[in-house]
């Protein structure tokens, strides 16, 4: 038996809709029944109970904040969850870091939106004895919590933020302590440096300008210089050393291997010539050549960490915990003890932990995060419902087909974090040509230190290292996997997830890109696509199937539009046949030839001639009688969407081969071919098998894509070069896919192929950059014209023109106009 949702503690369902009055904590409507009570007003009682806490804390100035900025209150309300499974020791040891003597717990809350909720949110320490700090990073919505686990458990800090009306969730980022902890020292290597750098300048400016002529004053300032750049190089470029010894033991060129060279053999000739007190030093060069390498490591290490960002947000959608409906009980329990076939109940405005079918209540579910629709979608019992959703309305009893490891958001997780680690082959390319690069740029400066010994030999290492440090190939190295992370980012945020960095590339290449028809070109759903007969029953129609949930119900409803001045007194449903019901006094039947009367039926309208013409054409028809009498026929069509030709004149622009593969009848895909412009082929009737063969023949002729969404789809999906899952498909499509996007219709297929043209080219441009860079770097070193200095410059300054290329680049931005 299953039982009834359970209602709340705090909250019952949501309140009904009221005009008049606003609640003053969160701005939704107030009920009709609390517009009695005197001023301030509320629409529930954790609303009440957040405003008294806010208040008796000495923090009402967060209304005044909040009004003052003129935004509108966040409608997160409090859950009245319990959080103690944040003090399972499970939790602890996964989630909370040590912070010295505290600990440290990191939050993605909800219902973020404005200056004043961080202002409310930081005063925590205020609310709770124990919490050392709050610091909330209002870009991610993470709330950074040090505090004592002595005198308040995390429990109770969640529940306090979830009181105020910001439900929290564990961030995903707290794992990444190790992340951190790098970050911190990189910020005090690059602090450390900026500081050196300044004052060997400033020595190296009194040297330069004469103001050290006396030999007293220059030799304490060379060797000032020195004693300053010692740190700099073997403190703060430590990590480049680090990395051309790796390169030296794993006999694997690497960008910092000449770069090591350069800053030792510049430092060993300036620490040399300060011994003896002869020759020129550089000092002030190696001190801010370190420097300026910091800083395009940190901009480097800034952008995979936001590249990050969207993980976490998307890992903070899956709740941690479940409500276990046990026998007539429901409990909190861990996510991940939850397995397939048990029963769970999520209460409205909380999201899914698991991936399931609903058994019990109706409500309407926001999947805006999967599907990118921002329409709520009505759920009922048999309805599949997905992890990471939010349920908008009534509380639902699911029963669990995946648990919290096995769901659609743990799967699109690991795969969008796949497609982050995974080299596409045009990266690997470019680290080839790197490795290579490195070995000609040794070769040629021993031969350029060779040849200046003879011409000048005071001048020969300067030449040799300034070649060493121009030559870097950074911009070379990191050009490539930043234009592809980035590329992939701003996919993901338009709604086109890649599994991997080769797809672009792959999808880069023109060649035949074959489309199911149903879903895909087509709405997926029934039309009305012509009406024969007499137009006066329409609102009869219309009244008999706004009972009915069919697709041929919905779909005269939204032609006819929804009659509300007509009774209907019954409605009854055979399926495969049709609809009966008793409107307004008639008696109207909506169905197949047999439905409504067959050979008894009487009509003057030749009704078997127009159900005739629509299966000609390949279009269901319904039949429509009156009182015994067939009044009129409805046909039926899956319509091209609207962006469907634009897109296909697109990518045949764009010299890809258009090909209709389909498991719907032959005529209607001959139909829907015409008005499709040229294609290359256009069948129907093909089973899943079918499909695939012809994938597989057509690689024989070049690279082959394949948009489906069906079961029947997936088959033919893991045959091609790339995959392509649109919008709503099933899971066997999904898995089977290679890039997956979260809008119908073709238009994010087109988006996603001109998206890997640009990111090709972005990576082109920024490879043939960079070795016309270092051509013209090599030539003017060799030539004498580059001192180590200029060199310490033009070098991070060439690494961050291409990065900035890379990452500012509007590969898949908003949807371009399409002439």
């Amino acid at each position: 038996m299953i039982p009834a949702p359970s209602t709340r503690p705090v909250l019952a369902e949501p309140p009904a809709a009221a005009e008049e009055l606003a609640c003053t904590h969160c701005g939704l409507p107030v009920p009709v029944a609390a517009r009695e009570v005197a001023a301030p007003h509320f629409c529930c009682s954790a609303c009440e109970l957040a405003y008294g806490i806010i208040h008796g804390a000495g923090l009402g100035a967060y209304y005044e904040r909040r009004d003052r900025i003129g935004v509108a209150s966040s409608a997160t309300r409090a859950t009245g969850k319990s959080y103690a499974e944040y003090d399972d020791a499970a939790f602890l040891s996964r989630y909370v870091t040590e912070s010295g003597a505290d600990r440290r717990l990191e939050l993605f809350l909800e219902g973020i939106h404005c200056t004043a909720c961080v202002w409310l949110v930081e005063r925590l320490p205020r609310l709770l004895p124990g919490v050392r700090s709050a610091s909330l990073e209002l870009g991610r919505s993470a709330l950074e919590v040090v505090f004592d686990e002595a005198r308040v458990a995390p429990s109770a800090i969640a529940r306090a933020l979830d009181t105020l009306g910001y439900a929290p969730h564990p961030s995903a980022a707290t794992q990444r302590a190790g992340e951190r902890r790098a970050e911190r020292a990189l910020w005090v290597r690059l602090g450390v440096a900026g500081a050196l750098a300044g004052n060997v300048m400033l020595m190296a400016l009194a040297l330069y300008s004469g103001a050290a002529e006396d030999a007293p004053y220059a030799a304490l300032f060379r060797w000032g210089s020195l004693l300053l750049t010692l740190p700099s190089v073997f403190f703060c470029g430590s990590v480049f050393l680090r990395g051309g010894w790796a390169a030296l033991r794993t006999r694997v060129p690497h960008m910092d291997l000449p770069i090591s060279i350069g800053i030792l053999a510049g430092f060993a000739q300036s620490a040399y010539n300060t011994l003896f007190g002869r020759g020129e030093v550089y000092f002030d060069s190696l001190a801010v050549l370190i420097f300026l390498l910091l800083v395009g490591r940190w901009l480097q290490q800034r952008h995979r960490q936001r590249a990050q960002g969207a993980l976490d947000l998307i890992a903070a959608l899956s709740p941690v915990t479940a409500r276990l409906v046990d026998g007539e009980a429901v409990r909190d329990v861990p996510a991940s003890a939850v397995r397939e076939g048990d029963l769970v109940e999520v209460p409205f405005d909380e999201r899914l932990p698991v991936d399931g079918i609903v058994v019990a209540g109706r409500s309407s579910i926001d999947a805006a995060w999967l599907t990118g629709e921002s329409l709520p979608e009505d759920v009922k019992p048999g309805d599949r419902v997905y992890a990471g959703t939010l349920n908008r309305e009534k509380t639902l009893v699911v029963r669990v087909e995946s648990p919290a490891s096995g769901t659609r958001l743990a799967r699109l997780l690991e795969s969008v974090e796949k497609a982050q680690t995974r080299r596409a082959p045009i990266v690997r390319l470019a680290d080839r040509v790197a490795g290579v690069f490195v070995l000609v740029v040794l070769a040629l400066a021993a031969v350029t230190f060779g040849v200046w010994s003879f011409i000048d030999g005071a001048r020969a290492l300067d030449h040799a290292v300034a070649l060493l440090v121009v030559t870097c190939p950074c911009a070379l190295g990191m050009a490539t996997p930043l234009a592809v992370s980035a590329a992939l980012k701003r996919a993901a945020r338009t709604g086109i997830f890649f599994k991997g960095g080769e797809f672009l590339e792959a999808l880069a290449r023109p060649g035949t890109i074959a489309f199911d028809k149903t879903g895909t070109l087509t709405e997926g759903r029934l039309a009305l696509a012509s009406y024969e007969g007499d137009s006066s029953v329409k609102p009869l129609v219309s009244a008999a199937e706004s009972r009915s949930g069919h697709p041929v119900g919905r779909a005269l409803v939204a032609a006819f539009g929804a009659s509300q001045s007509l009774s209907v007194e019954s409605v009854a449903e055979e399926p495969g046949l049709g609809l009966a019901a008793r409107v307004d006094g008639h008696e109207v039947r909506i169905g197949t030839s047999e439905h409504v009367g067959g050979k008894e039926a009487s009509s003057s309208f030749p009704w078997r001639e127009a159900l005739a013409r629509a299966a000609e054409l390949g279009r269901p028809a319904v039949a429509i009688a009156v009182d015994g009498e067939v009044r009129a026929v409805a046909a039926f069509s899956d319509p091209l969407r609207e962006d469907t030709r634009a897109s296909l004149d697109a990518l045949r622009r764009a010299g890809y081969s258009v090909a209709v593969l389909s498991g719907d009848q032959p005529r209607v895909v001959a139909t829907i071919a015409e008005r499709l412009g040229p294609v290359l082929e256009a069948r129907g009737g093909m089973l899943p098998e079918q499909k695939q063969a012809w994938i597989e023949q057509a690689r024989e002729r070049g690279p082959v894509v394949m948009v489906g969404d069906g079961v029947n789809d997936a088959a033919a999906l893991a045959a091609a070069d790339v995959a392509i899952a649109v919008h709503g498909g099933a899971e066997a499509s999904l898995g089977a896919s290679d890039v997956f996007t979260t809008a119908p219709g073709v238009g994010k297929v087109l988006e996603a192929v001109l998206g890997a043209r640009r990111t090709l080219a972005v990576i082109r441009r920024g490879i043939a950059f960079s070795l016309a860079y270092n051509v013209a770097g090599v030539v003017l070193c060799m030539g004498g014209w580059i001192s180590p200095l200029v060199a310490a410059l033009l070098m991070p300054l060439s690494s961050l023109t291409v990065v900035t290329q890379a990452l500012r680049a509007r590969t898949f931005d908003a949807p371009r106009r399409t002439a």
